[in-house]
């Protein structure tokens, strides 16, 4: 089953760096779209739907803190990292009071970047975490604020841990939820008798999905768990 992919808009007018940057995004299994000003950055941003945006600050047409302005008024939520040569600190400022969540200077790790844009979208998913709270499986229906699990006419009531639990696994549905992540947001520590509570949780969870033969959660080794729910 194909997984989703984080799709980036990345605005660098240094086409060798640009094009460094898309192939090492690809290769960590992100969908990169390279724009060389920041014009183009704003036509594809109105035309396709991105879960993030990394922004050069130096553009011709467009710089980098104006395309921020142009996003934030179209869209407050969507993420954004500049990248940019200059790290005096009026400019980090200026990028933050642009709508920036995060700031790399340059020359800097790919790695980094990669740990900056998985923390980001952490952030993002905790807080669609806080919006969403109902969730349709197959013949369920989960209700995260009531933490009610109810199948036809039955209402299952859940622990707080259980119904938070499987809240992690319907935002991830159908894609792996790693077990530290789990952990830490749950538990607060991923330490060894928190992740066999955790494995007591799944159990109590497939038992109550039994219902619906077609819902799983699989084991996924070294990784963590996924919560199969056909697709309507």
């Amino acid at each position: 089953m194909n997984t989703v992919k984080t799709r980036v808009l990345l605005a660098e007018d240094d086409e060798n760096l640009g094009n460094l940057l898309k192939e090492y995004l690809k290769a960590r299994n992100f969908e990169a779209e390279l724009c060389t000003d920041g014009e183009k950055a704003m036509k594809n941003l109105q035309r396709n739907k991105y879960d993030i945006c990394i922004l050069d600050v130096m553009m011709p047409n467009m710089d980098g803190f104006t395309v921020a302005k142009e996003i934030r008024r179209l869209n407050n939520d969507i993420p954004i990292i500049f990248l940019t040569a200059k790290s005096m600190k009026d400019d980090v400022l200026e990028g933050f009071a642009s709508g920036a969540d995060d700031y790399l200077t340059k020359p800097f790790s790919m790695e980094e970047l990669i740990f900056r844009i998985e923390a980001i979208l952490r952030r993002t998913q905790n807080k669609n975490i806080q919006e969403q709270k109902i969730f349709q499986l197959a013949g369920y229906i989960f209700d995260s604020e009531k933490q009610t699990l109810t199948y036809n006419d039955r209402v299952q009531k859940l622990t707080t841990k259980e119904s938070d639990l499987l809240k992690l696994l319907c935002l991830h549905k159908n894609s792996i939820l790693e077990r530290n992540y789990a952990l830490k947001a749950i538990w607060s520590d991923d330490n060894y008798y928190n992740a066999r509570s955790m494995d007591v949780y799944i159990t109590k969870l497939r038992k109550y999905l039994k219902e619906e033969p077609a819902i799983q959660i699989l084991n996924i080794h070294g990784k963590g768990f996924k919560l199969i729910v056909p697709e309507i």
